[in-house]
């Protein structure tokens, strides 16, 4: 078809030049009046799911003289040569029974141009009703667009009232197929890619109310006053790829300040995955951060990748390093100093790219003096310590950090925006905060919800009672800080606050913290006879995970089997 050579040209850089098929359409119509008598040109699309055919692209030439002869160039006005795009006519959908849809399903398959003479089609299992706009037209030819296994649409050309078309004219539209095909399946991924974005957002903005935040990233309060010292020490290191060590107590916002570093890398395009070195049993720990192969042992039906491996490129964020046992120490040393590993069960090494960031509630230093944690790896992830302050030591960053929770529990819980008081802020901070800012949080949801939207509950949050405490009442168990010899100035909290009245007790008495913990956990372990998970063990009754409880036993030196078939009571 050498005729159609120049045609078939311009036809392919404007279906390849517009991203949408309705742009591109109605600027390819004008250009086939110099072919074919044409006024109409269509791209629908068969929609199995609905049942029915979506026009996607409408381009009007216009009727041409009376005196044109067939295949005569159109002498229009330019507004009439200049085809517009009607993305959405009235008209632009139209419904089809299932025995039709099938019927031009089959049709499409073979992939022919099926052509009307008078109303008559050469192939009598189409619709001719369902498939132009309007009544009255002319002669229509019909091709099918996209794959043969799907996506599969139409390209309807419709002559003027008074003129038709031949054989020639079919084989010029059966040349036309390829270049729309292109344009047709270019659109219809643009749409999928335009619903899945608006799904993406949709998700997005629904996992920001339930987090009762505005954007992605977590904003940090207190970069002015009290974290002003970290935050430089955040941006000085961000830039190169150190191993950076973050200290801090349980709740300060290690994770927080992991993620600004990782943010302001050049990795921030990249990966940032946690782990929780605490929460893994030390049977699995090798596996969850290298990996194995399929095989490796017991229940490996399949390769996986590791925390490492999925990191590549990005950074990788340590949490509670301290809790790692010795022989993963030794396997992650490797990784910090040539970038190697090797999957359990695999004897290919693998090169990652990851930047550490490690976090710890513990003294490593005094863990390295007395062994219990390797002293070359410590010289390998402090190569940069962080020192986040307890909320007890930036107390100027209370009243900011309870406005930014109370906001975001606004959100959270769909009530309206209350901001706290000043007797707020006076009894927040007035209380010594030993969970630091996840503790100040959880006080503010609770606070939000009691309030309903009205005002914060922060008194009824914090559990300030007026009772006095007298000698008869030996059942109150305090939980807030106890001061030695003194009377506590505040009034007792019973989720954490002080307490009002005289408690004396002396540092003998009270004993560490660790102390306590391990007491209590043995009191558990004795009533569950060693068992730690399921219903009836000691995690279930301590309301912690298996996991967590584990790990404290690990760091307190518990050991659960000497608990075994221990009736008595006695370890």
């Amino acid at each position: 078809m050498e005729q159609f050579q120049d045609v078939l040209l311009s036809v392919w850089q404007e279906a390849c030049r517009h991203i949408e098929i309705g742009e591109a359409t109605a600027n390819i119509a004008p250009m086939l009046v110099r072919h074919i008598p044409v006024e109409q040109v269509l791209v629908r699309r068969i929609d199995s799911v609905r049942s029915g055919l979506e026009t996607v692209a409408v381009g009007h030439i216009g009727a041409p003289s009376p005196n044109r002869k067939v295949g005569q160039a159109a002498n229009l006005p330019s507004k009439q040569q200049n085809a517009q795009p009607q993305s959405s006519p009235a008209n632009a959908r139209t419904e089809c029974s299932p025995a039709e849809l099938e019927s031009l399903l089959g049709w499409c398959r073979h992939r022919r141009v099926a052509r009307s003479v008078g109303g008559e089609w050469a192939a009598r299992d189409l619709p001719l009703s369902r498939l132009v706009l309007g009544p009255g037209r002319g002669d229509v030819l019909v091709g099918p667009l996209g794959d043969s296994d799907g996506h599969c649409g139409l390209l309807i050309l419709v002559a003027p009232s008074g003129h038709g078309f031949d054989s020639a004219h079919a084989d010029l539209v059966h040349l036309l197929l390829e270049p729309f095909s292109v344009a047709f399946e270019n659109d219809l991924r643009l749409r999928e890619m335009a619903a899945l974005r608006e799904a993406a957002e949709a998700d997005k903005r629904s996992l920001l109310t339930k987090l009762g935040r505005k954007e992605i990233g977590e904003k940090i309060v207190g970069v002015e006053s009290g974290l002003r010292a970290v935050v430089d020490r955040v941006e000085l290191v961000a830039r190169s790829d150190a191993p950076v060590l973050i200290f801090g107590e349980t709740g300060t916002g290690k994770e927080l300040i992991a993620r600004a570093i990782h943010n302001r890398s050049a990795r921030r395009h990249g990966p940032f995955d946690r782990v929780n070195c605490g929460a893994i049993p030390p049977e699995l720990i090798d596996s969850q951060l290298f990996g194995h192969e399929r095989g490796a042992f017991t229940g490996a039906v399949e390769g996986r990748r590791g925390w490492f491996e999925r990191a590549d490129g990005g950074t990788l964020f340590l949490d509670e390093i301290g809790e790692l046992p010795p022989a993963a120490q030794v396997r992650m040393l490797r990784i910090l100093q040539d970038g190697w590993m090797e999957r359990v069960g695999g004897e290919k090494p693998i090169n990652v790219d990851v930047r550490i960031v490690a976090a710890t509630h513990r003294d490593l230093a005094s863990m390295v003096a007395e062994g219990q944690f390797r002293e070359d790896l410590w010289y390998r992830i402090a190569v940069f310590p962080i020192v986040l302050p307890p909320l007890r030591e930036r107390r100027e960053d209370i009243g900011q950090l309870a406005l930014h929770f109370a906001e975001r529990a606004a959100t959270r819980f769909g009530l309206a925006p209350v901001a706290p008081t000043a007797e707020d802020l006076a009894l927040l901070a007035g209380y010594s905060w030993p969970g630091n800012v996840r503790e100040l949080a959880a006080v503010i949801d609770r606070a939000a919800i009691l309030g309903d939207g009205k005002r914060l509950e922060v008194a009824t949050a914090l559990g300030v009672g007026t009772v006095p405490p007298t000698s008869h009442d030996h059942d109150h168990i305090p939980s807030g800080p106890i001061r030695s010899g003194r009377t506590s100035p505040r009034p007792m909290s019973r989720w954490g606050g002080s307490a009002s009245g005289t408690i004396v007790a002396s540092p003998t008495e009270i004993g560490s913290l660790d102390d306590a913990i391990r007491r209590h956990i043995e009191a558990a372990l004795r009533l569950t006879h060693g068992c730690v998970e399921g219903r009836k063990g000691a995690a279930a009754m301590l309301q912690i995970n298996p996991h967590t409880l584990r790990a404290k036993m690990r760091k307190l030196g518990i050991q659960w089997a000497s608990f075994r078939d221990n009736d008595n009571g006695s370890a």
